[in-house]
């Protein structure tokens, strides 16, 4: 299956999510391939990626000047790849305004790729022709979403934009469900916050909630997913339930990348 991470708002847990779903299911046995679609790269940094050795990247995959094997990366963890990303992404939404088939070049380099049981493209905190390309090629999304005041009225945009390309260049494209992220349970605006994005979305909210965690957020400046920083912090125990409660929602429509 092919989920895009998307959420326009930054700082709301995207990457964060990637890189420890993604980590948690292939410790589950599942072959991952992580799909850097941010030009901050924060994808490629957190799995240890040194930016020197991202010469080939999804920034020359999208404009066709290598194919997308060349740009895969393997990690620390075992059955999980990268294609990584580099600032020179930040470009390609304006060079490939005039080329051929500009909204579906992250899905016909996909297509080339041998198969993996998931793939999971960490979107930028836009909804630009990057995030387009993702959605385009995706066959769900799955939304991180932090607990605040406004996060309900990004989501409707967020979910607008779902439709449109579903209508028009995707039909295949689902909500897989919402990840409410950076959750802290003294605070009240959080609770207030999740019951009312419960209350709108229903089952479509996940019953994983991620907390807020330290070592969450020390893991990056380590080049190491959390599950392999710190296996017993409560984020990384969040973000393997938070696998195991997907594989349950996926399973019953299992979709594959294939050659």
């Amino acid at each position: 299956m092919i989920i895009a991470i998307a959420n326009q708002k930054g700082g709301v847990g995207k990457t964060t999510t990637t890189i420890n779903l993604a980590t948690a299911l292939a410790a589950a046995g599942n072959s991952v391939l992580v799909v850097d679609a941010d030009p901050q790269g924060n994808a490629s940094t957190g799995f240890g990626l040194d930016r020197r050795s991202r010469q080939a990247s999804i920034y020359e995959v999208l404009l066709g000047q290598i194919v997308a094997q060349a740009a895969l990366r393997h990690t620390p963890v075992p059955g999980l790849d990268v294609m990584a990303s580099t600032p020179a992404l930040s470009g390609a939404e304006i060079e490939l305004i005039d080329v051929d088939r500009r909204s579906h070049r992250l899905e016909d380099a996909l297509s080339t790729l041998p198969s993996y049981d998931h793939v999971l493209i960490d979107c930028p905190p836009s909804l630009g022709l990057l995030t387009l390309n993702a959605l385009v090629a995706a066959d769900a999304v799955l939304v991180p979403m932090q607990c605040e005041f406004f996060a309900l009225e990004g989501l409707s945009h967020l979910l607008g934009t779902i439709e449109r390309v579903r209508g028009n260049l995707n039909p295949r494209l689902q909500l897989l469900g919402i990840v409410l992220t950076m959750v802290d349970r003294r605070s009240r605006l959080t609770e207030h916050v999740a019951n009312d994005v419960r209350a709108v979305m229903g089952e479509k909210v996940f019953t994983t909630v991620i907390p807020r965690n330290v070592r969450l957020s020390e893991a990056p400046s380590h080049g190491l997913p959390a599950l392999l920083y710190d296996s017993r912090c409560a984020g990384s125990e969040a973000y393997v339930a938070l696998a195991r409660e997907l594989l349950q929602r996926t399973r019953k429509q299992p979709m594959k990348v294939d050659a």
